[in-house]
């Protein structure tokens, strides 16, 4: 049987995207209800019901694992149950036993771990935003980039002397006068 396992992410909350890719390819679809690493049922059940030859699909290797331990550990679950996976983002099927370089394992490894990374911070964002805290370098007080202008047009000061005037930095400065 052809299973497609979804879960959400920042960019498909609902999972409606992985659903489009998926309906047709599956016999049956799955979804986590939460995009969170941890109790992830509906994964943990479809990996205990698989059967020899079963193949689960889905649209980023990122969706099935969460780092690369855990894909290792899924990897080996899969194999002792002789069971598959297809990944649509990243061209893998494990049932058509391809031979793939060492250089295309690499890079999706690489594009895994930075899935990870990416994904982890949205949340982080997004967590800090629903508490009211703004993310990205603080902005330097007003008054400071404006005195530090009115230095820098004055043409009567040295960047080292309006840095040390104002705290602002010669790129900080040049960013402001850009805008």
């Amino acid at each position: 049987m052809i299973i497609g396992y979804m879960r959400p992410a920042q960019e498909d909350t609902d999972c409606k995207l992985q659903e489009q890719k998926l309906t047709g390819l599956c016999a049956r679809l799955v979804k986590e209800e939460h995009s969170s690493a941890k109790k992830r049922t509906v994964l943990h059940q479809l990996l205990e019901q698989l059967n020899k030859g079963d193949k689960i699909v889905v649209c980023k290797l990122f969706t099935l694992a969460d780092s690369s331990r855990h894909l290792f550990e899924l990897l080996e679950v899969l194999e002792q149950k002789g069971a598959y996976l297809q990944t649509l983002h990243e061209e893998i099927d494990m049932e058509q036993q391809k031979e793939y370089s060492l250089k295309k394992m690499v890079g999706h490894l690489v594009e895994f771990q930075n899935e990870i990374i990416s994904e982890r911070t949205k949340k982080g964002m997004e967590y800090a935003k629903k508490k009211g805290i703004s993310t990205g370098r603080p902005r330097k007080a007003d008054e400071n980039v404006k005195r530090a202008i009115e230095m820098y047009q004055s043409k009567r000061y040295s960047l080292n002397e309006i840095k040390e005037a104002t705290g602002i930095s010669k790129s900080t400065l040049y960013r402001y006068l850009e805008n």
